[in-house]
């Protein structure tokens, strides 16, 4: 069986990422180690072991490679990953009253209830909840 250990996420800034995917968003600190020079490699994680093998590394965004990548993602109000969430209406409220932007707020997309966010440092986060299912699909 495969299952995935590790994504990443490109940022702007790795500290500034780190803080708000753990003070904000609510995930927790993985790993985090200083590189030297100001480079730091740091991973996050759900809480309290929700998924404990799966890792989110907040990567520096800069490079021919990444830079247009983010760009062309961000022109076209694209989320660069999609996170899961039990109630959205609820996390909507929680993030707002945080002072989250939100680009789309909560709206149906198919088989789920879609929002998307700006994480501060360059990206575009989607929070999706499944819609219940009434038995007639």
């Amino acid at each position: 069986m495969i299952k995935v250990a590790m994504t990443s996420v490109y940022v702007d800034d790795v500290a500034k990422a780190h803080a708000f995917y753990t003070d904000v968003l609510g995930f927790e600190t993985r790993l985090h180690m200083d590189l030297g020079g100001g480079s730091l490699l740091v991973t996050v994680g759900a809480p309290e072991g929700a998924q404990p093998d799966l890792q989110l590394l907040l990567e520096p965004g800069q490079g021919p490679i990444a830079e247009p990548y983010r760009a062309a993602l961000r022109e076209a109000g694209l989320p660069c990953i999609v996170f899961s969430v039990d109630d959205i209406a609820a996390e909507y409220e929680r993030l707002r009253s945080l002072g989250v932007r939100f680009t789309h707020k909560p709206q149906e997309q198919g088989p789920v209830i879609a929002a998307v966010l700006d994480d501060t440092v360059g990206n575009l986060i989607q929070l999706a909840q499944p819609k219940e299912r009434d038995g007639t699909d």
